[in-house]
């Protein structure tokens, strides 16, 4: 058996084409226990993720954390199930045929859109297996997160590379590090959390909570932190914010080391301690909703907010779907594609 394997033969007649593949990060295909284990163990067992020594942390991921800790996560995901499967996947997927019917519209058939997840299915392998199948010679690949972090737009990319490095034949390849400050994501993200206020009936402070990192990743060079705040500082500007108006924070901590502060919960806790009763919550880390949107912060931290006192709290949903979202996407893409993308 040779080292290197053969690309897929397209038919003859199969004109060349342009791939683009929208990754996000996964999730359980099912709110079971197994299907969350496989899940955890997948994506808690990526370096990425988890930069600890090997000796330390794999006997703690197989000997406590996966027996024990997909029952309480398959508890929040029964919360949030729809009909269709995980959030995540759903509206994934509904986004992905958007970004791809926009792109064909511009560029016609040359452009083929596809889905991938860096833990479970579709996987990155057999995404980039089939875009080879129909005569992908160029693919760009785009990580559906607007903030780089190691943790997530960095395991894409090694997973991206991995598949290609015993290929025969390489597609000509980019990669979409990040969208923070893209103007067509930061309209789409503002112009939200207007019509979110609009629906219901009024402003109130708006808290930007983002998912943490630790934060020794951000001292070992890791942007997040920085693109995050930036992402904020641009909302708040078009939003025309006081410094009063808004907060920003993290959610999301593992484990006992430090992660970037402030943390979510100790903010709700200071605006509470303000007098604040009305927040509204808004995750521009996430670019569909998911467990950590629909249960952490639409039903933990409203349940949180109103124990300290407050009246509402009210989230802002992720951009998913939404026409404008697909547009910003596809204008990301079609830029990237500058050069490979044939005369009219």
């Amino acid at each position: 058996m040779t080292h290197y394997r053969a690309v897929a033969q397209p038919a003859a007649s199969t004109p060349p084409r342009i791939g683009v593949l929208l990754v996000n990060l996964g999730t359980p295909v099912a709110p079971s226990y197994f299907a969350v284990q496989r899940y955890l163990r997948q994506f808690l067992g990526d370096r990425r993720v988890i930069d600890t020594s090997r000796f330390i942390w794999l006997p703690l991921l197989y000997g406590v954390i996966l027996p024990f800790r997909p029952l309480r996560t398959l508890r929040k995901y029964r919360k949030i199930w729809m009909s269709g499967g995980s959030p995540l996947a759903v509206y994934s997927t509904r986004l992905t045929a958007k970004v791809g019917a926009v792109l064909q519209s511009r560029i016609g058939d040359d452009v083929r859109v596809a889905l991938a997840m860096t833990y479970g299915n579709p996987s990155i392998a057999g995404a980039i297996k089939s875009l080879a199948e129909q005569n992908v010679k160029k693919l760009l690949v785009l990580p559906l997160y607007p903030q780089y972090c190691s943790s997530t737009t960095g395991s894409v990319f090694d997973r991206a590379s991995k598949v290609l490095q015993r290929w025969r034949w390489l597609p000509e390849t980019r990669f979409v590090n990040d969208y923070h400050n893209d103007t067509g994501y930061i309209d789409a993200l503002t112009a939200s959390i207007q019509n979110h206020w609009e629906q219901v009936g009024g402003r109130s402070h708006l808290l930007f909570s983002y998912h943490g990192i630790p934060a020794v990743y951000v001292k070992e060079g890791d942007p997040y932190q920085a693109h995050a705040e930036a992402t904020t500082r641009m909302v708040v500007s078009r939003l025309g914010l006081a410094e009063e108006d808004y907060s920003h924070c993290y959610q999301s901590r593992f484990g006992s080391v430090v992660w970037l502060q402030p943390y979510t919960e100790d903010t709700l806790k200071k605006l509470a301690e303000r007098g604040l009763r009305k927040l509204t919550i808004v995750s521009p880390s996430f670019a569909v909703d998911c467990l950590e949107t629909l249960e952490e912060c639409a039903i933990e931290y409203r349940d949180k907010f109103l124990e300290l006192g407050g009246e509402t709290l009210t989230l802002v949903p992720a951009l998913n779907d939404g026409d404008r979202h697909a547009e910003a996407l596809a204008n990301i893409a079609q830029n990237q594609l500058a050069g490979w993308i044939p005369p009219a």
